[in-house]
């Protein structure tokens, strides 16, 4: 797989500039606004009461703010936020250890949780309903569980793949929310906001160039402004003016509606070899020397989401929108 500049999984180039950019309370967060009302009330109300929240669960494509959200919500309740993933704990004794160090009110964040194994996620059960932790010790006949108490925490799980939780699991979570696109407005906000941040200079309407080709997603914006600040740097006087944007963003190959080279490549497929469609997942894969696996879960849900194909029991379509946007004739 070809590494793409709107790939939207964090890279190690995220890692390094998110951290400064990241918002600390609710009130400086942008978008997700249904997400952030129910928040705020629900981290007040459990203030009030001077109790920990119910466990969260969210879910949505990569890049949108979910492990920012989870650091908002211990700065919010005022305690300690620790960090795990799915997959970085592969026994039941290291899940069984982690949560018997929470001090009370602790948050644990567990990024991926779509990925634990089944016996890592079934201590997760009695530590999410009833605050305990079963423990067995010795083998054999002269084995014997030990219950051991928890104090009150708050699990916060961030999965991109939310019908691959197991239903146990997802009951128990007391919110759930389904994180959204954000719109080109929001988008623009987050870049003049990130731009103070990162010290660069920008003009809204450049600001405005930028969050349209963003894909919907605050971490590819971030992105995107700190390739486009080397080019006004390099090329410019510095200021990313809506100019600088555009030619910027051509020349890495990321066109005005966010597609790359390998979106275009699928839908020129479509349409020139295979008259438009329909044509099978495996079919299309192999024509552009791609995984199938890959195609479906990387390329075609923004690609699907923004009607530039259709997906039908005979295979894949390309829409009038891919037409247009391709510049190509719709066929009679």
């Amino acid at each position: 797989m070809a590494r793409r500049m709107i790939e939207t999984n964090l890279t190690e180039e995220d890692i390094k500039i998110e951290g400064s950019l990241r918002p600390q309370c609710l009130a400086d967060y942008i978008g997700q606004t249904k997400v952030k009302e129910n928040l705020k009330v629900y981290i007040d109300a459990a203030k009030l009461r001077n109790d920990s929240l119910d466990h969260v669960l969210f879910y949505g494509p990569p890049g949108l703010g979910k492990t920012t959200l989870a650091g908002i919500i211990a700065a919010e309740m005022g305690v300690n936020m620790k960090v795990t993933s799915g997959p970085a704990i592969e026994k039941p004794g290291e899940m069984a250890a982690i949560l018997n160090n929470l001090q009370p009110g602790d948050l644990l964040f567990v990024d991926e949780i779509h990925r634990l194994n089944r016996q890592v996620e079934e201590v997760l059960y009695p530590a999410m309903e009833d605050y305990v932790i079963d423990i067995i010790i010795g083998k054999g006949a002269a084995a014997r569980s030990i219950r051991l108490e928890l104090p009150k925490f708050t699990l916060v799980g961030a999965t991109t793949r939310a019908g691959l939780l197991t239903a146990p699991l997802r009951d128990r979570f007391g919110v759930i929310h389904r994180l959204e696109f954000y719109s080109v407005e929001e988008l623009k906000i987050i870049i003049l906001h990130s731009a103070r941040v990162l010290n660069v200079a920008i003009e809204e309407q450049g600001a405005e160039e930028l969050a349209r080709r963003s894909r919907g997603t605050p971490r590819l914006a971030n992105r995107m402004l700190k390739r486009v600040r080397d080019y006004a740097q390099i090329r410019y006087d510095g200021v990313i003016t809506e100019e600088v944007a555009k030619t910027a963003l051509d020349l890495m190959d990321v066109d005005r509606m966010g597609l790359d080279y390998i979106d275009r490549n699928i839908l020129i497929t479509i349409i020139d070899k295979f008259k438009g469609g329909p044509v099978g997942l495996d079919t299309l894969a192999a024509s552009i020397g791609e995984d199938a696996g890959t195609l479906e879960d990387v390329y075609e849900p923004y690609l699907l989401k923004n009607g530039f194909i259709n997906r039908t029991p005979k295979g894949r379509t390309a829409t009038d929108l891919a037409y247009h946007h391709l510049g190509l004739e719709i066929p009679s």
